[in-house]
């Protein structure tokens, strides 16, 4: 590992040179930009590699101290530095070994979200309307955008679908452990009996996919034109501004009505379905990764779960991690940091001891 971070930081180092050069700023503005990028990934760990050689260096000195003559009392003083040093150094090495693993390419992007109601009818669709919102106020306290790109509302507050755009510095990073089935125990708003009932949705999360990574051939979609239906303003059912979008090739078929604008409608299917495209380039080059998208997200059966929420009982529970947390209403509020933090931290430990 000495030498691979030796590397790294040298690399750094060229790095910051080519960052200052004036010509490239001024001639290759689009090489600046990779280069900078590239600086801005190498920086945590060449910052981390540079603690652990000073703390290397501080204990080399402290344990010469030992060596020379000291009263009892200030021995015992360069006996707890030196722990404290040995700790450092420990703490540093396997962070480091967490700031070396392969990354994600996708970790940078912007995601979209795609829920369904599963299992449980009208319940099953406020579930959906439920983690929608939820995943809504994750997004405001992170100071993330959300732009909703296509929705089929129940009329009462819930989606058999919603599909929508979370804009933001990593947010593929933390929000792709959320792809599964999702179940939820609570007493139904439908329900009038006060009986429990249980429900599921299923929650997709791809990474957004950029015009470099899919080009789409005129030839291999069909564009159709249909009037609006359900909720969505004095424009439904009044002018051909839905759009649905067919790709050819592998059948796959995108619907958008929410914008008036016939122009936006298209624009944003084609976002969907590059993304959808995108997607599934990735599961065709990693079929492991594919075997485990579709063991998460499943058919949306109650039997297919990787997190329940359970209202009466004030918790939510996720079952890959055994992680159980006693605060639902803040939870569905949006306050998932301590899931997904636990949720990487498990993945990290996963892939070390996988290295080791």
């Amino acid at each position: 590992m000495s030498d691979n971070l030796a590397f790294i930081e040298e690399k750094f180092r060229e790095l910051e040179e080519k960052i200052m050069d004036p010509n490239l700023i001024n001639e290759d503005r689009e090489e600046w930009q990779r280069v900078m990028k590239e600086h801005a990934d190498l920086e945590p760990i060449v910052f981390k590699y540079r603690q652990l050689k000073e703390s290397e260096n501080d204990l080399e000195e402290s344990k010469g101290m030992l060596y020379e003559k000291l009263d009892d009392e200030m021995k015992e003083l360069v006996k707890e530095e030196i722990k404290t040093l040995e700790e450092d150094l420990e703490k540093y090495q396997e962070e480091l070994k967490i700031l070396l693993l392969p990354k994600d390419p996708n970790d940078h992007k912007n995601v979209i979200v795609e829920i369904r109601g599963g299992a449980g009818g009208d319940e099953a669709a406020l579930f959906a309307g439920t983690l929608f919102r939820m995943y809504v106020r994750y997004a405001e306290r992170s100071n993330w955008k959300v732009e909703i790109m296509s929705t089929n509302e129940i009329g009462i507050g819930g989606y058999k679908e919603v599909i929508f755009m979370i804009k933001g510095k990593g947010a593929y990073s933390r929000l792709k452990y959320e792809s599964g089935v999702h179940r939820v125990q609570r007493v139904p708003e439908t329900e009038a009996s006060g009986r429990i009932h249980t429900s599921t949705a299923t929650v997709a999360v791809l990474p957004e996919a950029e015009d470099i990574d899919i080009d789409i051939e005129a030839n291999d979609i069909r564009v159709d034109v249909f009037r609006s239906s359900g909720n969505g303003g004095q424009s439904v059912n009044t002018t051909d501004s839905a759009v649905r979008i067919t790709h050819i090739p592998t059948g796959i078929v995108i619907s958008c009505q929410d914008e008036k604008s016939q122009l936006k409608n298209k624009d944003k299917a084609m976002k969907i379905l590059k993304t959808r495209l995108y997607d599934l380039k990735l599961s065709e080059q990693n079929a492991e990764i594919a075997d485990m998208k579709r063991g998460q997200v499943g058919t949306g059966d109650r039997s297919e779960r990787i997190r329940t929420y359970n209202f009466p009982q004030g918790r939510v529970t996720d079952h890959r991690i055994n992680l159980t947390l006693h605060k639902i209403n803040s939870f569905i509020d949006g306050d998932l940091d301590e899931m997904i933090e636990t949720l990487i931290t498990t993945d990290q430990a996963q892939k070390l001891q996988q290295i080791e």
